[in-house]
């Protein structure tokens, strides 16, 4: 691929053995699949901020809102260290132009859901790691997610598609943007921010529509803010259907009576969850070849990532 998309990632996941008992957690899914469309950022937030390996094991404990870092055994308290690493690694990955960050899930750095914190020696899955949590904050927009939860199909495809979409709209402010390229920009975005939440598309719509009206630093902003908070809602079936049944608007004049009639049932049996998206999106876009329907081509909701990471085959 031309643009070289940036995903940080936990290092273990990658099979580097820097686990606290000298192992790794190698994803096959991340390195083999993934790793043919991202370049990956590894971090491994205990081994760079000088801890050894292996090492004694951690865990969070105290106010899960503001943690600290424990050793179990010895009881050595190593927040200090990781937030002190936390700070100088942000900045560093500030300039790394990341598009996304996949964590490890219930590590006390790493965790991004449901982390372990014990209070009195009780745990509660209401963490979060202190790195992990040192991103977010520094990266608001960025999308992110841990491994275990790219098992699901549906929150796979939502943080990939994300991905994509925030490099793409980071290679447009590297293209000496215009307002024009931004409403172009949002004219092949349309249907996409539509499928993952119609009162952000309506909301976007107003902004780009004023938009001359509006400093384009401030302007490029808040579009960033409004296209990555949608983009942070996942495209249901529901959702799917509207697009799709829009999109077929595109042909009423088009479309046979028979061509119209299969086009319905194959919406219809989507809808019903009987076949994955990809089957009407592959009727969609030979429609749309047939009948030289150009704006529908642009779409990036018709192909929002690689057709070889075959995220769509799912009902």
């Amino acid at each position: 691929m031309d643009t070289v998309i940036k995903v940080g990632i936990s290092t273990c996941l990658l099979g580097e053995r820097v686990r606290y008992d000298g192992g790794h957690k190698r994803d096959p899914y991340l390195t083999d699949i993934l790793g043919r469309f991202f370049t990956f950022v590894p971090v491994c937030p205990e081994v760079e901020c000088g801890m050894p390996i292996p090492r004694e094991a951690m865990r969070l404990e105290g106010d899960p809102a503001s943690p600290r870092l424990m050793t179990q055994r010895t009881r050595v308290d190593k927040t200090e260290q990781m937030t002190s690493f936390c700070d100088d690694k942000i900045r560093l990955l500030a300039r790394e132009e990341l598009c996304g960050f996949i964590f490890k899930k219930d590590s006390p750095s790493s965790g991004l859901h449901r982390v372990k914190v014990y209070n009195s020696g009780m745990p509660s899955k209401n963490g979060r790691g202190l790195f992990a949590a040192a991103v977010v904050k520094a990266f608001p927009l960025l999308p992110v997610e841990e491994e275990g939860r790219l098992n699901d199909p549906d929150l796979r495809e939502n943080f990939i598609e994300s991905v994509f979409t925030y490099s793409r709209w980071k290679t447009f402010l590297k293209s000496r943007p215009t307002f024009g390229g931004l409403v172009e920009f949002h004219s092949n975005h349309k249907l996409l921010i539509m499928a993952h939440s119609p009162s952000i598309y309506r909301e976007m719509g107003s902004l780009v529509a004023t938009g001359k009206g509006i400093e384009q630093p401030e302007l490029f902003r808040r579009y960033e803010e409004l296209l990555m908070s949608a983009m942070a809602h996942q495209a249901t079936v529901p959702k799917n259907t509207n697009v799709l049944s829009h999109i077929m608007g595109y042909f009423k004049k088009e479309l046979s009576a028979m061509e119209k009639a299969e086009l319905l049932e194959i919406i219809r049996q989507y809808h019903e969850k009987l076949v994955p998206l990809i089957v009407p999106i592959t009727l969609l876009k030979h429609y749309c070849l047939k009948y030289d329907q150009s704006y529908l081509l642009r779409q990036y909701y018709l192909s929002p990532h690689p057709s070889e990471l075959a995220l769509r085959n799912h009902a």
